[in-house]
């Protein structure tokens, strides 16, 4: 039987509000295989959950989170960052694996060097690696697993098969287990290649059924999605439909 793919959550799943411990424990609860959030690091280099810089304070202010230290930055906050330490030691207590969203280059390190320091190496990856992250986190001698973040528009403006061929060569070259892709851009000539290279093809941000049940039929190895739950539905009717077949 086909391997259904893994059923990764994106932050703020289930309409629980992104980087938040509400919608962590609302994926958790509902089984799912790995859940995704977004990293950067503030002044002094501790790993936090942001999707941008910009930080909204009280009073209708802003400020660069990469500019405070993170005790300055929950001073000006009404409720603490979420950190990367607290959200890791409940991932570790509930046997689940992270996907780590790096959106800036200086976040790699301070956050290969905190899931060391826990021994999280097997229930960590990182994604948000464009090629050129991807290099600068192998010549850092980081070995965490990653990701190569694919550029849709090299799939969509040159020869398909052609594009293909390199992320996977990029991949390889640069130490990705896979490919990190849009959904929309995924096509079956990109799983058979990334195959034949001895990598894996996640996949995001997917919210419709026949789009995941698609993508699922297809042979991805993970969906990402605001609606976890819709997707362990499809999985249940997934095995049902072989069960009943076999």
């Amino acid at each position: 039987m086909k391997r259904f793919p893994l059923i990764t959550a994106h932050t703020g799943c289930m309409g629980q509000g992104e980087h938040s411990l509400e919608s962590l424990e609302a994926a958790l609860k509902l089984g799912v295989d790995v859940y995704e959030d977004d990293i950067r690091v503030t002044r002094d280099r501790v790993p936090v959950f942001a999707h941008d810089d910009k930080i909204l304070l009280p009073g209708n202010q802003s400020a660069s989170l990469a500019a405070l230290t993170l005790q300055e930055l929950n001073a000006a906050l009404t409720i603490p960052i979420l950190q990367l330490e607290d959200v890791l030691n409940r991932i570790r207590n509930a046997g689940r694996v992270m996907n780590l969203d790096i959106k800036t280059d200086d976040a790699l390190e301070p956050t290969a060097a905190l899931v060391k320091r826990l021994g999280m190496d097997e229930q960590v990856f990182l994604s948000g690696c464009h090629l050129q992250r991807a290099e600068r986190a192998k010549r850092s001698g980081i070995v965490l697993r990653k990701l190569l973040n694919v550029d849709p528009d090299s799939l969509r403006y040159s020869s398909y098969e052609e594009a293909a061929r390199q992320a996977c060569a990029d991949a390889n070259r640069t130490g990705c287990f896979g490919l990190n892709v849009p959904y929309q851009a995924v096509k079956p000539e990109l799983l058979d290649t990334a195959q034949a290279a001895g990598l894996r093809v996640y996949v995001w941000t997917v919210a419709e059924a026949e789009e995941m049940r698609r993508l699922a039929g297809w042979g991805v190895d993970s969906i990402t999605t605001r609606d976890p739950a819709k997707l362990i539905a499809i999985r249940e009717e997934w095995f049902a439909e072989n069960n009943s077949r076999g």
